[in-house]
């Protein structure tokens, strides 16, 4: 079975398609397994298609026929791979992460995200993260010039000691990106997410080799992962656009034997959706600091978050399958 749903965002979201002010997706539920398929604009499926996709996955009569009806959509296979895992794991009675990977780690680091601001307000809300627990902090950049993107970078290098990384979300030109990476060698940056557009895998092989690395992150659903490795020196993992967290792991070992870093993040999923990334992220040795917490970005959520943010991690439910409980009677059918 599966029921839609409707979370209203804490503040709206920018994409390049306009402005969301809630999420809207499905709760797969098959065998006693919970999966959930939460499309995004320019990363997924349309809302229309994946709800198609998973009809056609309910109507399925094995779970190898439910996964190929959803081929093409990779929100709603996101939902029937994960409605598997859960099932397979809770049938062992062992978590998700530990059905993943022999000897997963019990939590994961986490950055917090700092939006664009005034150097002063940036300053400030990256202090308040560090004060918080966090050893690493994205800071938003591209909307304002280089030069004010790269002040606001040294405020936050000269007031905290927190782990500096960028997101530039496809905002450069070739000429701005090289200025900005000449100007933020001069901080302990650990790399600048998506500088330039999707499409421009060339340029982002060129910026590589300094002192600040390149992460891709809305390339991955323009190219072919093994094409983006050559360009990349970390990789941004959405288990929600790759297709489900089974594949999230197999690109995350990709990128390691191409020497590539992966990190984990969502596409502002629901609970169970976010919380079977953090399962994900535990089942990667050694992952850098993971954009998981991202609770807070929803009003409103689909159950009680098992996976809560202290101290700059998450620690990994250790109840079988995913260890989100959620009541299917009272998800939202009337979204």
């Amino acid at each position: 079975m599966f029921r839609q749903f409707s979370l209203p965002l804490a503040r709206p979201l920018e994409t390049a398609r306009g402005t969301i002010d809630e999420r809207r997706g499905f709760i797969f539920a098959r065998n006693g397994g919970v999966g959930e398929a939460t499309p995004l604009p320019d990363w997924t499926e349309p809302l229309d298609a994946c709800e198609r996709a998973l009809e056609a996955a309910d109507d399925a009569d094995n779970w190898d026929d439910a996964l190929a009806a959803c081929e093409d959509a990779p929100a709603a296979r996101h939902a029937v791979s994960l409605a598997k895992l859960d099932a397979e794991a809770r049938d062992k009675g062992v978590s998700l992460t530990r059905s993943l990977a022999d000897d997963p780690v019990e939590s994961v680091p986490v950055n917090a995200t700092v939006g664009d601001g005034s150097i002063e307000a940036t300053a400030a809300e990256a202090r308040a993260a560090v004060e918080r627990g966090f050893e690493t902090v994205k800071l938003k950049v591209g909307a304002r010039s280089v030069e004010a993107d790269t002040e606001r970078l040294r405020a936050v290098n000269d007031e905290t000691d927190a782990t500096l990384r960028a997101d530039a979300n496809s905002a450069w030109t070739r000429e701005q990106a090289r200025k900005a990476f000449d100007a933020f060698a001069d901080f302990d940056i650990e790399y600048v997410e998506q500088p330039l557009p999707a499409e421009d895998l060339a340029g982002h092989a060129d910026l590589r080799g300094g002192e600040t690395d390149v992460a891709l992150d809305e390339s991955l659903t323009e190219h072919a992962l093994a094409d983006a490795l050559d360009a990349a020196d970390y990789v941004v993992l959405k288990p929600m656009a790759l297709g489900g967290v089974d594949r999230a792991l197999d690109a995350a070992r990709a990128a390691r034997d191409a020497g590539v870093e992966p990190v984990v993040t969502t596409t502002v999923d629901a609970v169970v959706a976010r919380t079977a990334a953090v399962h994900l992220a535990a089942a990667i040795p050694d992952v850098p600091a993971c954009g998981l917490a991202t609770a807070d970005r929803l009003a409103d959520d689909l159950a009680a978050d098992p996976a809560l943010v202290e101290d700059g991690r998450i620690r990994v439910p250790e109840a079988p399958g995913h260890g989100v409980s959620i009541d299917l009677a009272e998800v939202n059918a009337d979204a």
